[in-house]
Order: C-alpha cells, then sequence, then structure tokens
C-alpha cells in the first residue's frame, strides 16, 4: 500500500477509536461525546487559505476522559491542496486540558496534523492559552509552537489575542481576532507552507448565530502578506452552517 494510502487509513482508523469510544465516556461523564458537522465556503487558518479558496466540509469530535481532558479529532476535505502538497483532506488529531482557576480559564493543547492524499506533510504543534470574562465580554490569548519539523521547513510560533461578546437578547455572538505568525527558516520551500512571504499579521471579525444544535457564521478575514505568496491570504469573507451532534 503506498504511504499516502498508509497516511489517509491512518486518520481515518483515529477518528473511529474515538468515535467507538463514546458509548462508557458518556456513562462516566456527564458531558460525554460531542461532534459537529458543517459545510464552509473556505478553509482559512491565521489568514491563509487550506483549501485553495474552495467550499470545504468539517467534522469534528471531542471525547472527555478525565476532569477538564480531552481528546479531540476533526477532518477537513481540502480537494487536492496545493499549499499542502496535494493534500486532499486534513486531519487533526490530539488533546486538550481545561483549567479554571478563580476568573481565569487555563488551556494547554498538543496536536498533530496529518494529509491524508500527500506525503511527508503533518507536522504536530503544542498550544496554551488563557482567557477571563469582563462583564459580558471573554477575552483570550493564545501561543501555538510547532517545534522545527522537515515538513514545515523550520518551525512555526503563532500569537494570538482573541475577544467575543453575546448580543443581549439574541443567539448571535461578535468576535474579533489578531495574529501573528514568526519562525525561524531551514528550508525556504517547504516554510512557505504557513508563511508564504515570511512572518506576518493577520486579523478577523466574524458574527456567529446559535439556535439549538443548529449554527451558522459569517468571517472575514484577512493578511498582510503582500508578495508572491500572497494567494489565498488577502481580504476573504467565509460563511459556514453545521449541526451539532
Amino acid at each position: 500500500m503506498p504511504r499516502t494510502d498508509r497516511t489517509g487509513w491512518a486518520a481515518l482508523a483515529c477518528c473511529a477509536i474515538a468515535a467507538t469510544g463514546a458509548a462508557p465516556a458518556h456513562a462516566q461523564y456527564a458531558s460525554g461525546l460531542s461532534a459537529t458537522v458543517e459545510a464552509a465556503s473556505d478553509e482559512r487558518r491565521r489568514g491563509i487559505s487550506w483549501s485553495d479558496g474552495d467550499p470545504v466540509f468539517r467534522g469534528t469530535l471531542s471525547l472527555p476522559v478525565a476532569e477538564g481532558l480531552s481528546l479531540d479529532a476533526a477532518a477537513v476535505s481540502l480537494w487536492g491542496s496545493d499549499r499542502h502538497g496535494g493534500a486532499d483532506a486534513v486531519a487533526d488529531l490530539g488533546a486538550t486540558y481545561v483549567r479554571q482557576i478563580g476568573g481565569w480559564r487555563l488551556s494547554a493543547e498538543g496536536r498533530y496534523h496529518l494529509f491524508p492524499g500527500a506525503s511527508h506533510q503533518g507536522y504536530g504543534e503544542l498550544g496554551a492559552g488563557a482567557g477571563f470574562l469582563i462583564g459580558p465580554a471573554s477575552i483570550d490569548l493564545a501561543a501555538n509552537y510547532a517545534p522545527k519539523q522537515s515538513s514545515i521547513g523550520g518551525d512555526n510560533l503563532y500569537l494570538a489575542a482573541s475577544a467575543a461578546v453575546g448580543v443581549p437578547g439574541t443567539p448571535l455572538t461578535l468576535s474579533a481576532r489578531v495574529g501573528r505568525s514568526s519562525g525561524d527558516v531551514d528550508d525556504p520551500v517547504r516554510t512557505a507552507r504557513l508563511r508564504p512571504d515570511g512572518a506576518y499579521w493577520d486579523h478577523g471579525v466574524s458574527i456567529d448565530y446559535l439556535q439549538g444544535r443548529w449554527f451558522a457564521g459569517l468571517r472575514y478575514a484577512n493578511s498582510d502578506i503582500d508578495g508572491p505568496g500572497s494567494a489565498h491570504a488577502g481580504a476573504s469573507l467565509i460563511a459556514r452552517f453545521g449541526l451539532s451532534l
């Protein structure tokens, strides 16, 4: 079996393992397994499109395994992404730990990104965050670091700040975000996957609607990338619609 096929089957197997654990987890933890399915007009991360500007389908799973600790899996269609070596999808597999200390919500996570349909594209990263409430608004600070890996041509550090507030009397939430990507470069060609023209800033604002199990959103995203790598990194309006299971 070719290497790319093995990678794809590995991603699917991990998602299946998470799903099969739902029954005992639901019995032990009140929240149980949570899942979502959605469609979006683009898969844009940190100001850059991962789907070359094409619409995508996304599915997520989160399984509590201990107090504050959950195992997470997400899969997104990429339809042969040029940015990620022709990958047909990305599967994000990892774990998240969240703890409330006073008015602070602290979190830590580890993720590995698999790219079925492409070889030598996977990479891992670690993250930490802190959030707190100011009246009806929430403020969050986050840092994600991908250590040096040949698949991304060096390392990558992403720092971000975001804020969100619910609109009183409505099922709407308004949010805004700003972030910066930077890192060392060992291989400029592979580094361009995550930083097309070197260190850059991205920003965005969004409005989200949640009613029962249904949700929808509209997001504006942009970056200051301006050069040969600016394709699918400029201003974009992204729509999404989905269902929580």
